[in-house]
């Protein structure tokens, strides 16, 4: 079988995610750095991959896929992973965090939405840090809540790490990148400590992917 080819950029939370669930599920796969400060996303190559010139992209089983989500979810459906729970009620509170995070915190904050924002109102570096700041602060403290609905688990939805798990430490990241404040998400610390004592999770993480990359 042809290896997985992960079209990605180190620092990107969508790739951080997908490389998250390619380690937890064992996948032997090349990774192909798509430079997002470089333009190579815009590039006729690249847009041939994703049209919407987003990363990251997955070539994988005679398919290119895009969507960070749509990828996990067919890595777990295809390598007989376990990133989801069983039953159907438990698989949508899986899909309800991640989508809190994927479709809601993400988009507000992806680069080219702040950047446009600024241009059209003037606003500088201190406007973006404020921005990244109020809606990764206030979609992790959603994130928070939702988690305290249930008992506490070690990871988001149970035993072990999964699809919500694999879009909240991007996201912290993130957090700890533009300085939002989480030192109150208490349920969240520590279902970040677990993930860290992981090698999926250490092996995904942006800075060791750009030192490994000898940048």
């Amino acid at each position: 079988m042809t290896k997985p080819v992960l079209y990605d950029y180190w620092r990107s939370s969508a790739s951080y995610r997908v490389r998250i669930a390619l380690n937890l599920l064992k996948i032997d796969y090349e990774a192909v750095p798509v430079d997002l400060l470089a333009g190579e996303h815009k590039s006729e190559a690249h847009l041939k991959r994703n049209p919407q010139g987003f990363v990251p992209a997955l070539e994988i089983d005679g398919l290119m896929l895009t969507q960070s989500l749509a990828m996990i979810e067919y890595l777990d459906e295809t390598r007989a992973g376990s990133l989801m729970p069983d039953e159907p009620a438990e698989r949508a509170r899986a899909r309800m965090l991640a989508y809190a995070i994927a479709m809601e915190v993400h988009p507000v904050c992806n680069p080219s939405v702040v950047t446009h924002v600024l241009e059209l109102t003037g606003g500088g570096e201190e406007e973006r840090v404020a921005w990244m700041r109020k809606f990764i602060g206030q979609g992790l403290a959603a994130f928070e809540a939702l988690l305290a609905q249930r008992d506490e688990t070690p990871f988001c939805c149970g035993e072990r790490p999964g699809l919500a798990d694999c879009c909240l430490i991007p996201q912290l990241y993130n957090a700890e990148r533009w300085g939002a404040d989480v030192s109150g998400l208490s349920r969240i610390g520590r279902i970040a400590g677990n993930c860290a004592e992981l090698d999926a999770f250490a092996a995904a993480h942006p800075d060791w992917v750009n030192s490994a990359a000898g940048n």
